[in-house]
């Protein structure tokens, strides 16, 4: 029933974006700006038909990899131990395709929003809830902290995911808050460093402790 209701949602969003993508179409250039450089310089466009398509394609890739990835993985990591909080992550991942894509082709359309501040927005956003969910998620090859050594321990993944979750939130809401003040790419950039490589070297200080007490 769960994966009934997350596939529901998933169409919903993938209709939302073809609707939007069909009505900003006849206002978007021929080119519109998709990429932009740190200092939120444009220096990429994309032709017309297939920037207006970004957000149902992002949508749908996100829908398409929430099923599939279950299916492959290797038993020893089977998503199935934690699929509420999976099918959960991928309807949020899916979330943020679509206001991403959104908030890049309403500026292209002229309209007068801030993609920056969006984009930076809903990444915010996407961190925050990825941390408050962090906790639930066990080992596997495809979403949360993986290094080496939470791979490796059921003990290593759980205590980092516990304190990443945290970390996730604090992040995720300095990337709100940036957002809202000063919505420039290279500070959302070193937000998401300095929150995995702490995760990363945090993972790893767990494991010392765990293999120094063997």
């Amino acid at each position: 029933m769960k994966w009934h209701r997350n596939l529901l949602v998933s169409a919903v969003f993938v209709v939302l974006a073809v609707i939007a993508g069909v009505w900003l179409y006849p206002r978007l250039p021929a080119e519109v700006p998709t990429h932009w450089d740190l200092h939120n310089h444009v220096n990429g466009v994309t032709p017309r038909f297939w920037a207006a398509a970004f957000p149902a394609l992002g949508v749908l890739i996100v829908a398409v990899l929430s099923v599939v990835l279950p299916a492959v993985s290797p038993r020893q990591f089977a998503i199935r131990r934690f699929e509420g909080v999976w099918g959960v992550l991928m309807l949020v991942m899916q979330g943020f395709m679509l206001v991403a894509g959104l908030g890049i082709l309403l500026p292209g359309a002229g309209y007068a929003v801030s993609m920056p501040s969006i984009v930076m927005l809903a990444a915010g956003v996407l961190y925050l809830l990825l941390g408050n969910y962090m906790g639930k998620l066990r080992r596997n090859f495809f979403i949360g902290i993986r290094t080496p050594w939470t791979l490796a321990s059921d003990a290593v993944w759980e205590r980092t995911h516990r304190f990443g979750g945290r970390l996730f939130m604090l992040g995720g809401l300095a990337v709100v808050l940036i957002a809202m003040v000063d919505p420039a790419p290279w500070l959302l950039l070193i937000v998401l460093a300095v929150v995995w490589l702490i995760a990363a070297g945090y993972s790893y200080y767990i494991h010392l402790q765990l293999e120094g007490s063997r």
